[in-house]
C-alpha cells in the first residue's frame, strides 16, 4: 500500500519511478494479500513506470539494480509486516526485514550514498513498553493518564527491555541499521516508525491492515474478531498519501540518521469500538464482531504518535486526511474491488 502510494505521489511530483516487488505479501497472507491488482494500477497510472520482480533478499540482484539505476532517492517500504505471522516464519521474517534492509543500504552506500534513504520502520520497535504507561479507562477507549504523554509517544521513548514479537525484533534490527548507515557513513537516512498506515489501496487481511480489514468485514458481513483489552485499544491512523507527503518533504531537505514517529496523532486515533461505529456510520451496515478475551502478544493497549518533532523539522507538513475521510475512501475502494454480491452485508444499521 505505502509503496504504491509513494510511487504515484512521487510520479506526480515529476520523478521517474522504478518499483521493486515480488508479490511476497500473497505468500505471507494467501490470496487475500495478493497485490497484483495494485501493480496493474501503477502501470496504468504512472508514465514510464518500470517494475523489477526482485526479492530484496537477493543480494546480487539488489546490488546490481541499485548500481544500474543510481536513484536520486530510495523509499524502502518492503517488509514482512505482521507480528502474528512472524512467529510461524521466523527465518523469512528476519531475512526480509533485517537482511533485505541491509542489502538495500549497502547497495545505496556503494552506488548513491548521497541519495536520501527513507525506511518504513514501525512503532513495534518500542515493543510492549507503551503498556507500562499509566492509563485511564473511558467509555469507549483507553487513554494515557500521565500528562507527559498528552501528545502521544515521542521518539525518545525506549525500545529496550520490552517484548517486541519476532516481527518487532527484526524491525528493530533494520531500524538500527538504517540509523547506523546514516551516522557511520554520513548518509541521509531516516526511519519512520509508523502506526496504522492505511488508505484505499490497502489489501487488508486479519493479521495486517487494521482499518482496511475492518471495513472489508463490514461490507461483506464477515465476523471481525476483537482480541483483548475490551475492544478499547487505541491506534492512530494516517492516510498513505500523508505518509508519502512527509517522505517527499524529507527527500527535499534530508537529514542524517533521523527517526520520526509517523502516525495520525491523537486527532486521528480511535479504538476498535470507535472504529466499529465509524464503519457503520460510513456504510450503513451493521458490524458483526466477536470478542476473544485474549490479547495478541506484544500488542499495544494505547498508542498514538507525538508528531511535534516531525512538524518542527518540516513545518510545511501536516495531516490532511481526517478519520472520516479515511473511512469513506477505504469503503469506496472495497466496493469497487469486491464482487457485487460480497459487498452486501446481511443486516443494515437502523
Amino acid at each position: 500500500m505505502i509503496g504504491s502510494e509513494v510511487s504515484v505521489y512521487f510520479s506526480r511530483m515529476g520523478y521517474r519511478v522504478a518499483g521493486v516487488d515480488n508479490n511476497q505479501r500473497a505468500v505471507f497472507f494467501g490470496p487475500e494479500g495478493d497485490t497484483r491488482w495494485s501493480l496493474g494500477r501503477l502501470r496504468s497510472e504512472i508514465p514510464g513506470y518500470t517494475h523489477h520482480e526482485i526479492d530484496i533478499r537477493d543480494r546480487a540482484g539488489i546490488l546490481k539494480l541499485v548500481a544500474d539505476l543510481k536513484p536520486s532517492a530510495i523509499i524502502h517500504t518492503a517488509a514482512q509486516p505482521s507480528h502474528d505471522r512472524a512467529a510461524a516464519i521466523p527465518f523469512d521474517d528476519f531475512e526480509v526485514n533485517a537482511l533485505g534492509t541491509l542489502n538495500l543500504l549497502e547497495a545505496a552506500r556503494r552506488a548513491c550514498p548521497e541519495s536520501p534513504f527513507v525506511h518504513m520502520s514501525t512503532n513495534k520497535v518500542y515493543g510492549d513498553a507503551p503498556n507500562t504507561i499509566p492509563l485511564r479507562e473511558l467509555e469507549t477507549r483507553w487513554d494515557y493518564a500521565d500528562p507527559a504523554y498528552a501528545h502521544g509517544i515521542a521518539e525518545t521513548f525506549s525500545i529496550d527491555q520490552s517484548k517486541h514479537s519476532l516481527f518487532g525484533a527484526s524491525k528493530v534490527a533494520s531500524d538500527v541499521l538504517v540509523q547506523e548507515y546514516g551516522r557511520y557513513f554520513n548518509m541521509p537516512t531516516c526511519c519512520l516508525r509508523g502506526g496504522c498506515l492505511t488508505g484505499p489501496n490497502h489489501s487488508g487481511v486479519e493479521l495486517h491492515g487494521f482499518l482496511s480489514y475492518l471495513m472489508k468485514c463490514n461490507l461483506t458481513g464477515r465476523e471481525y474478531k476483537v482480541y483483548g483489552y475490551k475492544g478499547k485499544q487505541v491506534r492512530d491512523n494516517i492516510h498513505s498519501e500523508d505518509v508519502a507527503r512527509f517522505m517527499h518533504e524529507f527527500v527535499k531537505a534530508p537529514r542524517v540518521a533521523e527517526v520520526y514517529n509517523l502516525g495520525g496523532g491523537k486527532q486521528n486515533s480511535c479504538s476498535i469500538l470507535e472504529a466499529f461505529r465509524m464503519a457503520e456510520s460510513t456504510t450503513g451496515r451493521r458490524m458483526i464482531w466477536r470478542y476473544v478475551d485474549e490479547n495478541r502478544i506484544g500488542d499495544h493497549i494505547c498508542y498514538y504518535s507525538d508528531l511535534r518533532k516531525m512538524q518542527s523539522h518540516y513545518p510545511a507538513w501536516h495531516i490532511t486526511k481526517p478519520l472520516d475521510r479515511i473511512f469513506a475512501e477505504i469503503a469506496a475502494s472495497w466496493q469497487t474491488r469486491l464482487p457485487q454480491t460480497a459487498a452486501t452485508a446481511p443486516q443494515k444499521v437502523s
